[in-house]
């Protein structure tokens, strides 16, 4: 099947990234408090946030739509990959991450930062969790539908397995 995104992996802080939105990790209550969320806020604006909980709490496994702040992008997208549980759920992190590609897809979105989702306390390995994400848009990418561009913003921690796993879905694909 033919791929109809550009993927890459860029290390590097996303809340610089020029983007229609981006994806960051969020717990059940959408208070932004993990090290990319809070990286985030603090970029964006207090604002941010307040938005999200207002649309919250939701579950693990789901996504939910923000403003984004003074960012450049239009909109942050806040998916709970991880219950307040910390259980390594594959089918949640993949559900977490099918519901921010949606919503990006339902706004007719073109290009899209992903934070590294699954990671935070260590519940998902860099590898496992860059697997699962690309993985899933792999499956997105063969969508008509499907976003212009997708940007996995690493840190040094996670940059070799988000490349591997990158190199073996482009493998896949030839």
């Amino acid at each position: 099947m033919p791929i109809h995104m550009q993927i890459d992996v860029w290390q590097g802080e996303i809340s610089e990234l020029e983007v229609d939105a981006i994806v960051v990790p969020a717990n059940e209550s959408l208070f932004m408090t993990s090290p990319i969320a809070s990286a985030v806020k603090r970029r964006a604006g207090d604002e941010v946030e307040r938005d999200a909980v207002s649309r919250g709490p939701i579950q693990a496994g789901s996504a939910v739509l923000s403003g984004a702040g003074r960012l450049a992008a239009a909109y942050l997208i806040h998916a709970v990959a991880v219950g307040h549980d910390l259980r390594a759920d594959e089918q949640r992190l993949e559900a977490a991450l099918d519901a921010a590609l949606k919503l990006a897809e339902e706004l007719g979105l073109q290009r899209l930062a992903i934070a590294p989702l699954g990671t935070e306390r260590g519940v998902f390995s860099p590898s496992d969790a860059a697997s699962l994400t690309l993985r899933v848009l792999a499956r997105h990418a063969e969508l008509p539908a499907a976003l212009e561009a997708v940007v996995i913003a690493v840190g040094p921690a996670e940059l070799a397995a988000y490349r591997s796993a990158l190199e073996s879905l482009r493998a896949e694909a030839r």
